[in-house]
């Protein structure tokens, strides 16, 4: 069984690719190309949220974020909560 990434997209759970190989074999050629020129350089701590990034590349995730954003952006609650709520400054 190849290894697998889940994230939730558009409230749908979505398994994406979860080695570089499997990475690497879904993107077109130009993407597989600046994929191979970026990997090899990324710093080892770097590398899980850069291949995170490649995962996501096709899912529209990029969008739905971008959206959350500029709600934000608005000032519209969202429904967000401060992920350490002993620090009432965050909220």
């Amino acid at each position: 069984m190849e290894a697998t990434l889940k994230t939730v997209i558009g409230g749908e759970l979505v398994e994406l690719p979860g080695t570089i190989a499997g990475i690497r074999a879904v993107l077109d050629e130009e993407q597989a190309r600046a994929f191979d020129q970026e990997i090899p350089h990324v710093p080892a701590g770097e590398l899980p949220a850069r291949l995170a990034r490649w995962a996501l590349g096709g899912t529209g995730a990029d969008l739905e974020d971008q959206e959350l954003f500029e709600r934000l952006e608005r000032g519209e609650d969202i429904g967000a909560v401060p992920a350490d709520d002993s620090r009432p400054e965050v909220a």
